[in-house]
């Protein structure tokens, strides 16, 4: 087809051309045709009326041009009015690639070319990257389950076992059959009170029965069944064992904890693969954790693995009980004081009179631990602030800790908030803040390390670590 150069005046726009063209278009198109000049001639009918090009026909009146390239199509009548529709009706049919389109819009944007000769103006260029672009929590929520799904959790400074990720992987831990709380005392904490929400109510409902408040103590008493399904004890979550062996401890590595307890620490340790070794001053919870293992390690995947190894006896001699053996990682959940009293013997620390005496003793313990650590290796350390009985007032138990392992030669490097669950503490918030008390729903994690930052990071693989689901081995 031959493209004729017509004037404008010449040209007859369509008198019932349905196409509307609002002033911000003419004015786009204007900066169009000065910029590139005129690419796309205007299409006329047979008997002179315009069927496309109405817009760019309107843009070169306001610009001044007086002289236009043109296409004659043979086309009049009805079928040129079909077309008229056509050609602005299949333009609606198409659509934009927005991430290309905005690929392409970000490639320009250099600065040095204005963006708007792209046709769109600015409020609709942020328009397009909104609609294409995650809300903040979609980017949130998305940025989380990248990271849970490369290193279990996110690897924040805060720990949210609260968070669903957490519970579901703690499920999975639980369905192996760990037990942490067997071997111990149903009411070692002496805080019988701290119980969850449902037995509150089960007290509650008992004292109405009566028609007279009971102790906590009587309450147990006379009803043994639920004494046996509500222990005081605190468990040690199976999830922060996994994700502190994973970031901080060297594959397949050795493991000493200098203050084991229950099982949890022991058990995740050997069904991931490490080498544990757990001390403990009590026969009873040992034998216990062995039972467990032995139980638990039934299990087809978990029959060929090393199982965890727990010793009896006072971590103040861990030099006699552990002799020419070097460990990959310190990992612990020593008593906090008298916050936890764990048996009346005598060498057992949780049961000293004296706090001085105490960190004494505590800090004895840590030295040979440390000394049996590798060079650019982890220690982490799983505490929390407890109260003078007497004032009520914090001992500083976390700057205790840092203070002795700063004092045995380690670097202070991590400190993580341990977000744990609420529970009872909902039912005894308002008791305890009678004495403006604050309800304490955190543990601190402190992570020290021994040697050289620079070995470590030859030591350690990359950022991202090899997360192998914890599947459920028994059931249906």
């Amino acid at each position: 087809m031959e493209i004729k150069t017509v004037k404008i005046n010449e040209i007859k726009p369509h008198p019932k051309n349905p196409r509307v063209h609002p002033d911000s278009a003419i004015d786009k198109l204007v900066r169009s045709i000065k910029e590139y000049g005129w690419t796309n001639p205007v299409l006329v009918s047979a008997d002179g009326y315009v069927l496309a090009g109405h817009a760019r026909l309107k843009a070169a009146e306001k610009a001044g041009i007086e002289e236009v390239p043109v296409i004659y199509l043979p086309l009049e009548g009805e079928k040129a009015e079909a077309y008229l529709i056509a050609d602005n009706r299949l333009q609606d049919e198409t659509d934009w690639d927005y991430e290309k389109l905005i690929d392409l819009l970000q490639e320009l944007d250099t600065g040095e070319f204005d963006l708007e000769l792209t046709g769109f103006d600015m409020d609709e260029i942020e328009e397009l990257i909104a609609k294409i672009s995650p809300t903040e929590q979609e980017k949130k929520e998305e940025a989380a389950k990248t990271l849970t799904e490369r290193f279990i959790v996110p690897p924040f400074s805060v720990l949210d076992t609260r968070q669903g990720y957490w519970q579901e992987r703690k499920r999975k831990w639980l369905t192996l059959g760990i037990k942490g709380e067997l071997g111990r005392d149903d009411n070692l904490t002496f805080a019988s009170s701290s119980q969850p929400i449902g037995v509150y109510k089960k007290k509650n409902e008992y004292e109405e029965k009566l028609g007279y408040k009971v102790s906590w103590e009587e309450f147990f008493e006379k009803n043994p069944d639920i004494t046996g399904t509500v222990p005081g004890t605190s468990i040690f979550d199976p999830v922060l064992c996994e994700i502190s062996y994973r970031w901080f401890c060297t594959t397949g590595g050795k493991i000493l904890d200098p203050f084991a307890g229950g099982s949890v620490r022991g058990v995740t340790a050997a069904v991931l693969g490490y080498l544990y070794t757990g001390i403990e001053l009590r026969g009873e919870q040992v034998e216990s954790n062995r039972q467990q293992w032995e139980e638990i390690s039934k299990i087809p995947q978990l029959q060929n693995i090393k199982p965890p190894q727990w010793i009896t006896g006072d971590s103040n001699d861990l030099n006699k009980l552990i002799q020419n053996e070097k460990y990959d990682m310190i990992f612990t959940c020593p008593p906090y004081f008298d916050l936890e009293v764990y048996s009346n013997n005598e060498k057992d620390i949780s049961n000293f009179k004296s706090y001085k005496e105490f960190l004494k003793v505590y800090k004895n313990i840590f030295a040979q631990a440390v000394e049996k650590l590798n060079n650019n290796r982890f220690a982490v350390i799983v505490v929390g602030e407890i109260r003078d009985k007497k004032t009520g007032i914090y001992r500083n138990f976390v700057a205790d800790n840092i203070r002795i392992f700063t004092d045995l030669g380690l670097k202070y490097y991590n400190e993580a908030i341990l977000i744990n669950q609420v529970s009872s503490l909902a039912v005894r918030a308002s008791r305890i803040f009678r004495k403006r008390k604050l309800g304490r729903v955190h543990q601190n994690v402190l992570v020290f390390y021994k040697g050289e930052l620079e070995a470590i990071k030859e030591i350690f693989p990359p950022e991202e670590i090899e997360v192998s689901d914890i599947e459920y081995f028994g059931g249906d």
